[in-house]
């Protein structure tokens, strides 16, 4: 449990638009960490669209520690027939490594918990990559538990243009 003064400085807000180049920023280094740089291919511009156009597809969230920015949380809204309710899918939690077991981590998934719940949503999800073992410890030291009977399947580039032509 953390100390009662442990979260005095810090401040988790929503991102806005002048935060691209932040937003950016902790994505290259969550890839870095993921061993999935090379697969980063969003730019300020495509951010700028995506997050804060005319349809707004992800929310995110900042976490500032005594003012510097700390780790960032990236989600989305998904929907369950089961449940008949949507839910929050969780695209990214990072926090930079200087910042990490000050509890940043938890109060950024506290407040998409919180924001999950005032939208009536049915559950949180996300993915984490297998060999991720902090973050998988971490996950089900909240109570989280895995996903091991579901498989999750993936379309992207040529895969996906090709299937979308109808071929």
């Amino acid at each position: 449990m953390a100390p009662p003064n442990a979260y005095q400085s810090l401040a988790i807000r929503q991102a806005t638009r002048e935060d691209v180049p932040l937003i950016l920023s902790f994505i290259k280094e969550l890839a870095d960490y993921e061993r999935l740089a090379h697969e980063v291919v969003a730019s300020e511009d495509i951010l700028e669209e995506t997050l804060f156009g005319e349809r707004a597809y992800a929310e995110v969230l900042i976490a500032f520690e005594s003012g510097e920015p700390a780790g960032y949380a990236l989600f989305f809204h998904s929907f369950s027939t089961f449940l008949g309710r949507p839910g929050i899918y969780l695209e990214d939690l990072y926090v930079r490594p200087s910042r990490r077991g000050k509890g940043i981590g938890k109060a950024l998934l506290s407040r998409v918990a919180r924001i999950a719940n005032e939208r009536t949503c049915g559950r949180l999800e996300w993915a984490v990559l297998n060999w991720n073992e902090p973050s998988i410890s971490f996950y089900e030291s909240l109570g989280a538990i895995p996903m091991n009977e579901w498989t999750v399947f993936r379309l992207t580039g040529d895969t996906l243009a090709r299937l979308a032509s109808g071929g």
